[in-house]
């Protein structure tokens, strides 16, 4: 972060200074009286669960040099009337400052956090690089995050996710991206939006909210994200597996379950072999290749970032191997194009091991009314992939099938740990479930179970 005094950001935000107005600030705020040291100043939110203010104490005890509060406490703090809308003004103001920054903002309805991870891969490389931890892609985690960059920052990556229109528009206000990222348009959320027609236009804000000199790079992987091109003046660069894409993959295969593929772009032509899982990580490579192409990184350097990175955030395709046994641990969320993708490399690890393919699925959430009809669709495709298991999980939804696949239906997680008794060496498990299910446990009680069962306790 910029440095700056605690007189400042009152000046700054309007606050009521309660502190000496001398001291510096040098590092991003923090929500967590935890993650506190010196130079940072901490966030005191009030949620459904806990109040930060009484977590003041403790922030400062571990460094923070103020809070940012909506009420006097006893301890140095500069009061506000809205905390959240503090952090983004503080960060529209950082951005306004860093007129060198490059910012590149990514969004769509799968794949955000995995291009980022790439696109953090591949920019760390060329200079110094500010990308979230995880999913920080809303009002409070893009602040924190455009927060964390200062002079010496080259580029900004920031994911923007949405539940309702005008939250794109909103943080891109914040943002000001240079370069906006589209990935496509799904039905993730569709029970927040209505239909997929108000998902794309929310998307498409991100698209508008570019200047004549910003570069706007869009997915041709559904109907809605290409049509983005007439919302921007400047260029566009699309990318996909068509001919004619400017970005494209060509000559794609899966070995050991990922993709290996010729990316192709005006500068030529280069191998890339990803150590991502699954097919659909094809599209969020192309993704990340279209931003090198964007900012004329040499193709050499492009191919070879998209060969060596590895997801960082976890419980994203994760793989663990435990007594011959392979567990993928998906569980970080779920919608239907993202689960169908997970059945797609089950099925393929479990043809290159010669095991039974096991799916451990739960709710797919915000779907609203066509819940029913696309956890049916998921289903279908388990049947049609050859799928040998698949274990419903509190997820009646997704219903019976016909053919040689076997549905188990469980309750609970804890009731779906007694399938290890019929788990033999050589199958491969995929867990996968929207965030809040939690099942990230059952990903760590299967293999406990599975170890227990072979003699080895973790």
């Amino acid at each position: 972060m910029i440095t700056l005094t605690a007189g400042e950001i009152a000046l700054l935000l309007g606050g009521q200074l309660h502190c000496d107005k001398d001291l510096l600030v040098s590092k991003a705020p923090v929500f967590d009286s935890r993650l506190a040291t010196p130079g940072t100043f901490f966030l005191a939110l009030k949620g459904e669960k806990a109040d930060g203010h009484e977590f003041a104490a403790d922030a400062y005890r571990n460094g923070s040099m103020f809070s940012l509060t909506t009420e006097r406490i006893d301890g140095p703090c500069i009061v506000v009337d809205d905390v959240l809308e503090a952090i983004s003004i503080l960060a529209g103001f950082i951005r306004k400052r860093l007129e060198k920054l490059t910012v590149i903002a990514i969004t769509g309805s799968q794949g955000k956090t995995s291009t980022k991870d790439l696109l953090a891969h591949m920019l760390g490389a060329v200079g110094p690089t500010v990308a979230p931890a995880g999913s920080f892609n809303n009002d409070l985690g893009l602040p924190i995050t455009l927060l964390e960059c200062d002079e010496r920052t080259r580029f900004c990556i920031l994911e923007m996710g949405a539940r309702h229109k005008g939250d794109i528009a909103r943080l891109c206000k914040i943002a000001q991206p240079n370069i906006g990222v589209v990935l496509a348009v799904g039905t993730a959320h569709i029970g927040e939006f209505g239909s997929q027609e108000a998902i794309a236009q929310t998307k498409g804000e991100l698209i508008q909210s570019l200047d004549k000199d910003g570069i706007a790079i869009l997915g041709t992987y559904d109907a809605f994200t290409p049509a983005m091109a007439s919302l921007h003046q400047g260029r566009t660069i699309f990318f996909g597996e068509a001919a004619d894409d400017e970005v494209r993959a060509a000559d794609i295969e899966m070995r050991e379950g990922r993709p290996h593929f010729d990316l192709v772009t005006p500068a030529g032509r280069d191998a890339v072999g990803m150590r991502s899982v699954g097919a659909h990580q094809v599209s969020n490579a192309l993704a990340a290749g279209a931003v090198g192409t964007a900012l004329s990184l040499p193709l050499e350097l492009i191919a070879s970032s998209l060969s060596t990175a590895q997801i960082a955030s976890k419980w994203r395709m994760e793989l663990h191997e435990s007594n011959d046994l392979l567990i993928i641990n998906d569980a970080y969320n779920a919608n239907p194009a993202s689960m169908a993708a997970a059945l797609r490399a089950l099925v393929l690890f479990a043809q290159e091991r010669g095991g039974a393919a096991w799916a451990f699925v739960g709710k797919m959430h915000e779907l609203g009314e066509s819940q029913a009809g696309q956890s049916a669709a998921i289903t279908a495709l388990a049947v049609e992939l050859g799928i040998d298991h698949f274990v419903e999980i509190n997820a009646p939804e997704y219903g019976a099938a016909k053919g040689a696949m076997t549905v188990h239906q469980r309750a609970t997680i804890d009731s779906a740990l007694d399938l290890v008794e019929f788990i033999a060496p050589g199958d491969v498990i995929l867990v996968k479930a929207s965030r809040s299910e939690g099942f990230e446990i059952l990903a760590q009680g299967l293999e406990q179970a599975w170890n227990e069962k072979n003699g080895m306790p973790l």
